[in-house]
């Protein structure tokens, strides 16, 4: 019989190996305590309504009582909030808060310059000539507005300030604002929208994926996370899937809690439209449905249930609208069944 001897260098690597195994194992675990509810929500923004041609209010309208989608995240885009310096334009926002307000539903607003939506950079053209200091300023400005005008709204439930602000590589200028001043600023947001509105909670959000979630947890009341899986980077030229479980998130979220401390937490978007290289209308069903057909719809709304979070807000109502009108209800459909009461 051969016998096997270890060195001491190699039993200390097996040691911390298994030492590290270990530790990751009991990370993946779900230590929430609360209840089993899953709680689902949508973005909603005519932005998005717009780029696929849709009456935005009827789809919006549609959202909340076909689907009856009670839960919501909405945002100030600015172009459309302030297309002309000092010039505001608050009518979309209006209607939207004013019938989840009489549907007693939840919002969350988000406000800044990046905010959810390709190209992610949401900056009035008028802005483009000033200078970083202007910017700021005018930023500010457009915040503060936001926040005074909706802070009493029964259905406000937090603000989201900014929309993973740290994944600075989607923005080589982060909005026009150098990436090394993006904490600073993203601080000086948060300390108005807290002193404008001391009674509402503000939401910090990082890519699920790619964030670090210590820079965004930490500086949030509540924090967000994104989640995607099928994804079709222009710098690859084909679609992947991102080799992961649910225990990613587990193990990122137990990481943070532990040095942190815990907090509410949600994940504020889960991806159930296809992530496509040029718009959906523009793209033919067939390779639509093939990047986010019912089955991988199924599977995203299956995975996030298993990542330890509780509440999920979905992007991509107006599209599930959108192939209905097409002649294609199966994600509609589906989704009735999450928001049933």
């Amino acid at each position: 019989m051969v016998k096997f001897k270890f060195s001491h260098a190699v039993k200390k690597i097996l040691i911390a190996l298994l030492a590290i195994f270990v530790f990751l194992f009991i990370l993946s675990l779900n230590f929430y305590s609360g209840s089993d509810y899953f709680r689902y929500g949508v973005s909603f923004s005519r932005f998005h309504a717009d780029e696929l041609k849709l009456d935005w209010k009827e789809t919006y309208l549609a959202i909340l009582d076909d689907l009856g989608v009670r839960n919501f995240r909405f945002s100030a885009h600015w172009p459309l909030t302030e297309p002309e310096k000092d010039k505001y334009n608050f009518s979309e926002l209006d209607f939207q808060m004013a019938e989840a307000e009489k549907r007693n539903g939840s919002v969350i607003l988000a406000v800044g310059h990046r905010l959810p939506g390709w190209p992610e950079c949401h900056t009035p053209k008028w802005v483009n000539d000033l200078t970083h200091v202007q910017h700021e300023e005018e930023l500010l400005k457009y915040i503060e507005t936001v926040v005074e005008r909706y802070k009493d709204s029964p259905s406000l439930r937090y603000w989201q300030v900014e929309n993973e602000p740290f994944l600075v590589y989607f923005s080589r200028a982060y909005c026009g604002v150098h990436n090394e001043r993006v904490s600073e600023i993203l601080e000086k947001e948060i300390e108005l929208v807290r002193r404008l509105d001391p009674h509402h909670q503000i939401v910090v959000t990082d890519s699920g994926e790619f964030g670090d979630w210590f820079r965004a947890y930490s500086r949030a009341d509540v924090f967000g996370t994104s989640l995607y899986l099928y994804v079709w980077p222009r710098s690859i030229g084909f679609p992947i899937r991102y080799p992961i479980i649910p225990a990613f998130f587990r193990i990122k979220h137990n990481l943070v809690r532990l040095f942190l401390g815990p907090k509410s937490s949600f994940i504020i978007e889960v991806s159930s439209e296809p992530w496509l290289l040029q718009p959906i209308i523009e793209t033919s069903k067939e390779v639509q449905l093939d990047r986010m057909g019912l089955d991988k719809f199924e599977e995203m709304i299956d995975f996030s249930s298993k990542t330890g979070f509780n509440g999920f807000y979905l992007w991509g109502a107006e599209w599930w609208y959108w192939l209905k009108q097409q002649g294609y209800p199966d994600h509609w459909n589906r989704a009735k069944e999450l928001f049933k009461p």
